[in-house]
């Protein structure tokens, strides 16, 4: 029986990584649950057990159902009736296995039924889900909306939602409008407050709204009169039976096509007040956003994984002027950069995972008592790097996935132009996730501060610091002279003292401090497992030859220059 978890060592190696243990005795808080709690652990070596046994059960899923089942659901697609999605076939067969099997609220805590896991193994469990259906992701990895309510909903909400998005309940993120997408200020969508029932209504229009006819909906509305900006804006949750939103259509999509991407429209819909009014921009969709784009990178990463893997197996089969295509250089170079890439992403994805995990149990901790000094510190540390490295995992990710996904069509020739292979849904699928969530030039918006402030070079120069085995020192010190040059270059540019030429040069600085930082992660991976070894030398070589290239450029390339780009 095929499981994708077994079948994928890489993932067991991300699970054991040493900051797990510190992450899930914060997580258990000493392991206090086991007294209140059968099914809770007892020490770290009983919750690995309990986490590995959960992402058994979802490679197993992902390999015999949903996997099967992505094909038909990609062509059948989701439709409309009564102003209601109806899912494909297999959607639901899918969800119903994944529900089946108690794998929605798994990061929730246990009060609300949820299983109080890291976000480690539920990034994990989303990352195999990818693999198999990208689009199925996006209405099972949903769940995710919930920990918005756990962090910011009073104690009524999250008793009232929390449990039944634990029961296999499906959620929406409500954010953008027909003339309010990357610019969610411009939301217009109205909340009005009725005094003589004191319940909120919304009433508007929302558009490209994954999953938007989900049972529990998060939705920024427009609450404060007379507003234009983000400070007008409020965060309330929809609750699907009490009726007031249709589904207008559903969007023709070139991917992930089982996911139901809709157009709302509110009529007098009865909302409740999530957390505090005017704060839904400022506070709250940007929480939302960074949990949302971590799990894109994951899906990028699944998709990485599915693109390789069918690169793989056609290279091995197909045979051309007497031998395999996969003993031609041209294609096994092909196929060694897509490995390196999928494992760059994969390692950056849970290094994000774990900064995320360590500073949100902080937070939780500190609801509950005060946190010590040392422990604000550490959260604050963890807080920095997280924030650093979720637009840079996002960005970096899902041009990987479509490189990748392109690269697999390639190899596959013109088979990979027809629908009779997986490798051209996995292209289809894979072109949203530079897209949605934050498109790459946002995520470079958001990245380059740390470029500049020079958080990036800190992380790198704290990587640089670790024990590394002697193998592997000369790698190490290819990265030490990458280093130097995007410090260089970052002075070089910092000291034109023009945002323009600053925002002009921003992805090629954002990626050359992505490349040192794979590289790095890549290389303490492999001083942890030999199987490293290779993807770090391969992915080393790439990046340093990608990060000379763009030093190079903005070298040559004068503030005067930029006139030559501007499109009159």
């Amino acid at each position: 029986m095929a499981n994708y978890y077994f079948d994928n060592t890489d993932l067991k190696h991300h699970l054991t990584h040493p900051l797990m243990s510190r992450i899930v005795e914060l997580r258990e808080r000493g392991y206090s649950d086991a007294q209140k709690f059968d099914y809770a652990p007892i020490d770290f070596e009983d919750a690995m057990d309990s986490y590995e046994k959960v992402l058994e059960i979802v490679g197993e899923i992902c390999a015999d159902i949903v996997a099967p089942n992505a094909e038909s659901i990609d062509h059948e697609g989701p439709h409309v009736v009564d102003g209601h999605v109806v899912y494909a076939k297999g959607t639901q067969v899918n969800l119903d296995a994944l529900i089946k099997a108690g794998l929605m609220g798994i990061s929730l805590p246990r009060r609300y039924n949820g299983m109080n896991f890291s976000l480690v193994p539920y990034i994990m469990a989303a990352d195999m889900v990818s693999r198999a259906d990208a689009g199925f992701v996006n209405i099972w990895g949903l769940q995710d909306c919930a920990e918005t309510i756990y962090e910011f909903a009073n104690e009524e909400q999250r008793k009232k939602y929390l449990p039944r998005v634990c029961a296999g309940e499906t959620m929406a993120m409500d954010l953008t409008e027909p003339d309010a997408g990357s610019d969610l200020q411009a939301v217009m969508l109205r909340a009005s407050y009725n005094n003589e029932d004191g319940n909120w209504y919304l009433n508007g229009v929302k558009r490209f709204i994954t999953n938007g006819d989900g049972h529990i909906s998060l939705v920024l509305a427009r609450s404060e009169d007379g507003t234009k900006d983000g400070r007008g804006l409020s965060m309330f949750l929809y609750d699907k039976n009490d009726g007031g939103v249709t589904v207008r259509r559903i969007e023709n999509k070139m991917g992930i096509k089982g996911s139901p991407t809709c157009e709302l429209v509110f009529r007098n819909a009865k909302a409740e007040l999530c957390g505090d009014r005017k704060m839904g921009l400022i506070k709250y969709v940007m929480a939302l956003m960074n949990s949302a784009r971590l799990g894109i990178t994951a899906q990028s990463v699944g998709l990485c994984e599915a693109a390789y893997r069918e690169a793989l197996a056609y290279a091995r089969d197909r045979s051309q002027f007497g031998k395999p295509i996969i003993e031609f250089p041209a294609v096994y170079e092909m196929l060694s950069i897509m490995k390196a890439k999928l494992d760059a992403s994969r390692t950056l994805l849970y290094e994000t995972t774990r900064f995320v995990d360590m500073y949100k149990t902080y937070e939780d901790i500190s609801k509950e008592r005060k946190l010590t000094p040392d422990e604000r510190t550490e959260m604050k540390k963890y807080q920095k790097m997280a924030d650093a490295c979720t637009p840079l995992g996002k960005g970096m990710a899902s041009e990987y996935s479509n490189q990748n996904a392109y690269d697999s069509i390639q190899i596959h020739g013109g088979s990979g132009f027809m629908k009779d292979y997986a490798c051209e849904r996995i292209y289809r699928d894979a072109r949203i996730t530079s897209i949605y969530e934050g498109t790459t030039q946002l995520q470079v918006v958001a990245a380059i501060r740390h470029v500049t402030t020079g958080n990036y070079l800190s992380m790198i120069r704290e990587y640089e610091a670790s024990d590394f085995s002697p193998e592997l020192l000369s790698f190490r010190n290819r990265l030490i002279e990458m280093t130097a040059i995007f410090e260089d270059t970052t002075e070089k540019v910092k000291a034109a003292n023009d945002t323009e030429y600053i925002d002009f040069h921003a992805r090629r600085l954002v990626e050359m401090a992505g490349h040192i930082i794979m590289g790095y992660l890549l290389l303490l991976d492999a001083s942890r497992n030999e199987s490293f070894r290779r993807s770090a030398e391969v992915y080393i070589n790439y990046g340093e030859a990608q990060l000379v290239g763009h030093a190079d450029f903005i070298h040559h390339f004068a503030v005067d220059n930029l006139d030559t780009y501007r499109q009159q």
